[in-house]
């Protein structure tokens, strides 16, 4: 199983410079990935500005939106722009992706909660004919946004939380991503992903990603506890209980990452509460 780090992009007062400090020393003690989150209505940094810095001062790590909310994003300016991400990199960008929960989000940008599914099935066909190079009805014969990508197109994980979801990821994507799930609740889910990937004659094997919270030490006990307070104070009480339930410790992150091992996890991503660079090596002490 890979392991790989979040990016600290969610977390208020975060300073600029420390994404890019953040992503030279994740790839210098060897993590596999570093990841983002994404939201519109919390004052954090872009999903994918983030990653074209990192992209900019690495090499080898990988690079994914764990998850991007797609239907927040007009589609061809997402095509390019992840396009470009994928081609900086040199083809080591993701595009992790799902409709998310978050009504805020849509309210925010004008657009419609109720149809995001709709709209985000709309979205995975139009995003794979722009990679692919196909014209658009009505066009005039240029392509919408420059396929740029190293490959065919930029590889895609869908994330989400129906049986659709599913359904999606056999037909457009490369795999899963599971948010949030402890692994006894990942462990059922893998299989229908491996059943939704059987049923579409895919070939190989699908990408099974999942992620948790940490923080590891007591001196950032307490401003991690604030962070996940803060994001999730739209959740009410049930807020104390996701700021309870991340992986605190080195033994516990060591304990997590067996579990989702077993749970047939291929790709584990851990995201910051805390800025401080000493995060890194503390995570990477415990579980590489």
């Amino acid at each position: 199983m890979k392991i790989g780090i979040g990016l600290p992009n969610m977390i208020k007062g975060t300073p600029g410079r420390r994404l890019i400090e953040w992503s030279v020393r994740a790839e210098e003690r060897g993590f596999s990935g570093l990841a983002t989150l994404d939201r519109a209505a919390y004052p954090s940094y872009d999903a994918l500005t983030a990653l074209a810095a990192a992209a900019a001062v690495t090499e080898r790590i990988g690079l994914i939106t764990n998850i991007l909310i797609g239907p927040l994003y007009d589609t061809p300016h997402l095509a390019k722009v992840a396009a470009s991400v994928d081609q900086i990199s040199g083809g080591r960008l993701t595009l992790g992706i799902a409709p998310g929960g978050r009504p805020d989000d849509y309210a925010l940008l004008g657009k419609d909660f109720g149809s995001r599914g709709r709209a985000f099935d709309a979205q995975l066909e139009q995003l794979h004919d722009i990679w692919s190079g196909k014209v658009p009805p009505g066009s005039d014969g240029e392509r919408v946004a420059t396929a740029l990508t190293s490959g065919d197109r930029v590889p895609l994980v869908v994330g989400g939380s129906s049986a659709k979801a599913f359904e999606r990821m056999a037909r457009w994507a490369e795999g899963f991503t599971f948010g949030g799930l402890p692994p006894d609740g990942v462990a059922p889910l893998v299989e229908q992903v491996n059943a939704a990937w059987k049923g579409a004659n895919r070939t190989g094997e699908p990408r099974i990603c999942a992620l948790s919270y940490f923080s590891i030490g007591d001196d950032v006990a307490d401003e991690s506890r604030r962070y996940l307070l803060d994001y999730y104070r739209f959740l009410g009480d049930y807020a104390n209980m996701i700021a309870d339930g991340k992986l605190t410790g080195a033994e516990a992150v060591k304990v997590a990452a067996d579990a989702y091992r077993d749970a047939g996890v291929t790709e584990f991503y851990l995201d910051p509460t805390s800025d401080h660079l000493h995060q890194i090596d503390r995570l990477a002490e415990a579980v590489l």
